[in-house]
C-alpha cells in the first residue's frame, strides 16, 4: 500500500507561517489584501473563490470579489486591471480564467503588474520562473506540488522527475521547480514516443494531462512518487485525478489523493504569495 501523501498536512505547514507573516505587517499598519476578479458566475470559479475568502480570512489576509457581468467589455476589464494595479492597498491579484471569448486572454495577462500576479499568469511571472530572479510568482497549482514534496521531505536531488504535461500552468512550471531542486527532468506529452517507458523509469512523476485516469498500472513501477495534478469527474461523476488511482496505488511507495492532495494546497499557496507580495511592495524582505 502506498504511503498517501495528503494535502492538508502540507497546507497547515505553510497556513502557519503565512499568519505570522501576516500579523506581522498588521502590525506595522499593512493589511495584505488579495483581490479576486471573476467574469461570469461559473460555478468552478465560484466554488474556488469561496475557497480562497475563507482560508484568506483565517490567515489575516483580506480579499475582496470583484465580479463583473459576462458581456463585460475587454476594455472595461482592462481598465480594471490597470486600476488595481495602481491601488496601493491590493497586493495581489487572480482573475479567474478561461475569459469569456470576446475577452482576450493574452491582452488579460500583459495588462496585469507581474508584482500582483500572485497566480503566475504573465509573462512576467514566468519568466521569473524560468531565471529564478524572484519577480513574479510561480502559478499557485505548480507551487503546490512542490509544496506537498518539501513537506515529505521529497529529496529531488539526483532523481529522475518526469513531467505529463507542458503547459503554462503546470507542466513547464513544475519542470523548472524541480531543477532548482536538482532533479533531472524530463518533461513528456502527446507526441512522445514510448511514453510508458518514460513515465516507468522515473522516480518522481508528475501527472497533470487534464484527462481521467490517463496514467495507468503501464505508466508506473515500485518505489516511485506520484503527484496527480488532475480534477476530473470520472464516468460515474466522481471526482478523480489523471491516475488511475485504484491500478496505481497499489505499485507505487507515495502518491496524492484527488481530492484531498495537490488541490487542497492552492489556496494556502494563493494567500502565501499574497504575502510575500505586500512585503516585497512594502520592501520588507
Amino acid at each position: 500500500m502506498a504511503e498517501l501523501l495528503k494535502g492538508a498536512p502540507a497546507a497547515a505547514a505553510l497556513n502557519e507561517k503565512t499568519r505570522v507573516k501576516a500579523q506581522a505587517l498588521r502590525a506595522q499598519g499593512i493589511v495584505p489584501t488579495l483581490a479576486l476578479v471573476r467574469v461570469g458566475e461559473n460555478d468552478a470559479d465560484i466554488y474556488y473563490e469561496r475557497g480562497a475568502i475563507k482560508r484568506c480570512a483565517g490567515l489575516g489576509v483580506e480579499a475582496k470579489r470583484v465580479v463583473l457581468p459576462e458581456n463585460v467589455t475587454e476594455k472595461e476589464l482592462l481598465a480594471l486591471i490597470h486600476r488595481l494595479n495602481s491601488d496601493k492597498s491590493v497586493h495581489g491579484v487572480l482573475i479567474f480564467r478561461p475569459l469569456p471569448g470576446h475577452i482576450s486572454d493574452s491582452a488579460v495577462r500583459g495588462a496585469l503588474d507581474p508584482e500582483k500576479d500572485v497566480d503566475g499568469i504573465t509573462d512576467g511571472s514566468l519568466a521569473g520562473v524560468f531565471t529564478g530572479s524572484g519577480r513574479g510568482f510561480c502559478p499557485c497549482t505548480a507551487q503546490s506540488c512542490a509544496e506537498i514534496l518539501d513537506y515529505y521531505g521529497v529529496d529531488c536531488a539526483g532523481k529522475r522527475a518526469t513531467v505529463l504535461g507542458r503547459s503554462l500552468v503546470i507542466g513547464k512550471p513544475v519542470s523548472q521547480l524541480l531543477l532548482a531542486r536538482n532533479a533531472t527532468v524530463t518533461v513528456c506529452h502527446t507526441k512522445t514516443r514510448a511514453l510508458e517507458e518514460e513515465t516507468r523509469r522515473a522516480d518522481i512523476l508528475i501527472a497533470a494531462v487534464g484527462h481521467a485516469k490517463a496514467l495507468t498500472r503501464e505508466h508506473v513501477s515500485p518505489g516511485q512518487i506520484v503527484i496527480d495534478v488532475g480534477i476530473n469527474t470520472d464516468e460515474n461523476g466522481k471526482m478523480t485525478g489523471d491516475a488511475d488511482f485504484a491500478a496505481v496505488e497499489p505499485i507505487v511507495a507515495a502518491i496524492t489523493p484527488v481530492p484531498g492532495g495537490v488541490g487542497s494546497v492552492t489556496t494556502a499557496v494563493l494567500a502565501s504569495h499574497t504575502v510575500q507580495a505586500a512585503e516585497r511592495q512594502n520592501n520588507i524582505m
